[in-house]
């Protein structure tokens, strides 16, 4: 029987940045005892996976130390779309050894890889109601060689890998865990916003009822505010996150006429920028954020789009979604949830995954939660680990 651990620390690797939380169990109460965050180094990571395992460990090695994080056993999530394949399937109730039959012949027809060593992996995730004929499954299959490259990361950063896990998992146990009463007994789509991909996963209850991944994210963002700006991509990125507020582009795919037309002789302060998501924002001058929404008007129908067609494909299985949560680096977006409410019709708000956490990280300041928490998502689902298997 595996060891129970009262303690670990989540990773998450994403090709923009590494986040990491630790956390530990009290009873049946979870206490977050460190956060941390820090740049992914340039071209280590992309959409398909890790391609430089050193400098990984170390940027993750140095998040784990100037956070505090002091447990010993990690775990990490694979991901990239050259590193991972996740699937929901509905097959016929069987026992466990005819399920295990099955699943590896789903397994072996599925592999989309062309390495021919994998690891793979399968779990009941509903059984159905009684008298029900069919269950529904999630199987995981990776590339034996994205395994060790994750494995050495986290070995080279000083950490025991304890467990590797997969992203719409791990998110399921944080929906589950800071969500479990407000969203009880309803479908919630989690879009969760990374740089250059984003996940769209369904869930009812904590169970994943479909995951979906697309190859779209931040960057779209913020490379279409470079372009059109004519300004480097750190320029684009600052415009993108003090300036553009896609609450001012209309769910058909233009901005809307509540700020002046560009005037480069403008004073500075003339107008400004509504408030994000009930949260204060500083002014922003009129025809600056309106060039930076212009530019995203495209990024952000193409996102809508996506989301769309996953919730649409659900309904024609005969699901429902009834709300959407974002988060993810992306969803820090000013007005992006509600952009994506008025262009899907649903309730969409910013996903916490600090609630009903207890927080005694002592190198993290509320502001900096605050300001992050969507970003950690990821992270502290894996470390939720400890409190589900």
């Amino acid at each position: 029987m595996a060891k129970k651990l009262n303690s670990v620390v989540g990773i998450d690797i994403g090709s923009r940045s590494i986040k990491v939380a630790e956390i530990r169990s009290q009873g049946r109460d979870v206490v977050v005892t460190a956060l941390g965050i820090i740049d992914t180094p340039e071209g280590a990571v992309d959409h398909t996976g890790i391609y430089n395992s050193d400098a990984v460990a170390n940027a993750l090695k140095q998040a784990l130390s100037s956070s505090g994080v002091s447990v010993g056993q990690a775990v990490a999530t694979i991901a990239g779309q050259a590193s991972v394949l996740v699937r929901t399937l509905e097959v016929p109730k069987m026992n466990p050894n005819e399920l295990r039959e099955h699943m590896q012949w789903e397994i072996n027809r599925n592999i989309p890889f062309s390495e021919s060593t994998v690891v793979s992996d399968y779990r009941v995730v509903d059984e159905g109601a009684e008298g029900a004929q069919n269950m529904d499954v999630v199987m995981a299959i990776s590339p034996q060689s994205a395994i060790e490259t994750l494995m050495a990361c986290v070995k080279k950063a000083g950490k025991q890998l304890f467990a590797i896990d997969v992203e719409p998992l791990g998110l399921a146990r944080s929906v589950f865990t800071s969500y479990g009463d407000e969203f009880d007994n309803q479908t919630v789509c989690l879009v969760d916003i990374g740089h250059k991909t984003t996940s769209i996963n369904i869930y009812r209850n904590g169970k994943l009822l479909m995951p979906r991944q697309v190859p779209l994210g931040g960057e779209l963002l913020t490379k279409s505010i470079a372009d059109g700006l004519g300004v480097s991509g750190p320029e684009a990125e600052e415009i993108k996150r003090n300036q553009a507020d896609a609450s001012q582009v209309s769910a058909g795919g233009a901005a809307t006429q509540q700020f002046t037309a560009y005037n480069p002789f403008a004073e500075a302060g003339e107008g400004g920028a509504p408030e994000a998501g009930g949260e204060s924002a500083a002014p922003v001058p009129a025809a600056d954020a309106n060039r930076a929404n212009a530019f995203i008007v495209d990024g952000l129908s193409e996102l809508a789009e996506e989301a769309r067609r996953s919730i649409e494909y659900f309904r024609s299985k005969g699901g429902e979604v009834e709300r959407i949560v974002l988060c993810g680096g992306g969803a820090g977006l000013r007005g992006l949830n509600t952009y994506l409410s008025n262009a899907l019709g649903l309730p969409c708000d910013i996903f916490d995954p600090t609630r009903r956490l207890q927080i005694n990280a002592k190198k993290a300041s509320e502001e900096f939660v605050a300001g992050h928490k969507q970003e950690f998502a990821v992270a502290v689902g894996n470390g939720l680990h400890i409190m589900f298997d």
